[in-house]
């Protein structure tokens, strides 16, 4: 009788154990789990870029202008439109890193380069300009720096 009532203590010192180590885990893995949600931060900002060079005429007329082949990769924003690819950087965030490409409207426009961490993306539509009827899609792709 006496060998048993020692593995039942056992036994009960083993579960004890678990349950204490289980709920210590629980609690510390919710500090590490909860990230950061900075997509709202980021939308709002790119957001806020894309309309300032829409509204900008000398930017619109510079992005219409620019020629083809279209797209245009940022590697090429230094000799094909200065002033954007300038307006762009002037305008980003600390926290972020961004990039913008020029497709044509109908046309499938993806960052080419792998990225291992969030990208965020927003377009707009860059419409004619009094001159000319072009239509063009500028997008850009931002993640935390």
């Amino acid at each position: 009788m006496r060998d048993k009532k020692g593995w039942i203590r056992i036994v009960e010192a083993f579960v004890s154990i678990l349950l204490i180590t289980g709920v210590v885990l629980v609690v510390l893995n919710k500090g590490y789990i909860v990230k950061e949600d900075i997509s709202e931060r980021v939308y709002q900002a790119e957001l806020s870029i894309l309309r300032g060079i829409q509204t900008n005429d000398e930017l619109r007329v510079e992005i219409i202008q620019a020629g083809e082949p279209l797209p245009i990769e940022w590697e090429e924003f230094e000799a094909k439109v200065p002033n954007l690819k300038a307006e762009i950087i002037s305008r980003t965030p600390n926290y972020l890193s961004c990039i913008g490409k020029i497709c044509k409207m109908n046309e499938i426009c993806t960052l080419e380069e792998n990225k291992n961490q969030d990208v965020f993306v927003q377009s707009v539509t860059i419409a004619a300009t009094l001159e000319e009827v072009k239509y063009r899609q500028l997008k850009l792709f931002c993640w935390e720096k």
